[in-house]
């Protein structure tokens, strides 16, 4: 008869998840151990390995788990039918709302994609992918004719992803400009540059 899952898995992973993802990015992923890593989460090397069986599976979950919670909350957020600056607007606040408390697992999808197996890489990448094709759309919508037959949409959508993906290393809560101020500048610079595309 096969294990029944206790009530409270998911809840013991997500901590780990976010304990893992905050010790890789502190000390790069080669540095730590499993040992280490069930020390500072204060679990057994035993329930660590109930769970994970390396530190690669860790790794990867760590990596799959946010983007999916990326994924999601910018499809939630996406309103085809809104105006185009509004459109844009809402997906950047989501996003930028989504990496809240999430700084450690944003470093480490940046550093750590490229340290998994191809096979994994192009299943996380596939996530990247769809994430990115909502905000293209998005900024497509704002200038179509600059975009049709012209190899700027990727440029262009990956330059405003430039300015939210590097937030976290400057932006601080209660300082200065707030999520949904970053969100509506950051939105206003890009528009401003669609428009002015030929």
């Amino acid at each position: 008869m096969a294990r029944t899952r206790a009530k409270d898995y998911d809840d013991k992973r997500d901590a780990m998840l976010h304990g893992a993802a905050a010790i890789f990015a502190r000390d790069g992923y080669d540095r730590a151990s499993m040992a280490q890593l069930a020390g500072e989460l204060g679990v057994s090397k035993a329930l660590l390995y109930h769970y994970y069986a390396s530190k690669e599976a860790l790794l990867y979950d760590i990596i799959a788990t946010h983007l999916q919670e990326l994924v999601e909350a910018v499809e939630g957020a996406d309103d085809p039918d809104a105006a185009p600056t509004a459109r844009l607007e809402g997906l950047v606040a989501a996003l930028l709302e989504a990496y809240r408390d999430a700084d450690n697992e944003h470093r480490v999808q940046l550093s750590g994609l490229r340290l998994l197996p191809e096979a994994q890489q192009e299943e996380l990448k596939a996530l990247e992918r769809r994430l990115v094709a909502v905000f293209a759309e998005a900024v497509r919508q704002m200038n179509p004719a600059a975009f049709d037959a012209k190899p700027l949409l990727k440029p262009v959508t990956m330059s405003l992803f430039g300015m939210l993906n590097w937030f976290y290393m400057w932006f601080r809560e209660d300082r200065g400009i707030s999520r949904a101020d970053y969100a509506r500048l950051a939105t206003h610079l890009l528009v401003s540059g669609v428009k002015g595309l030929a």
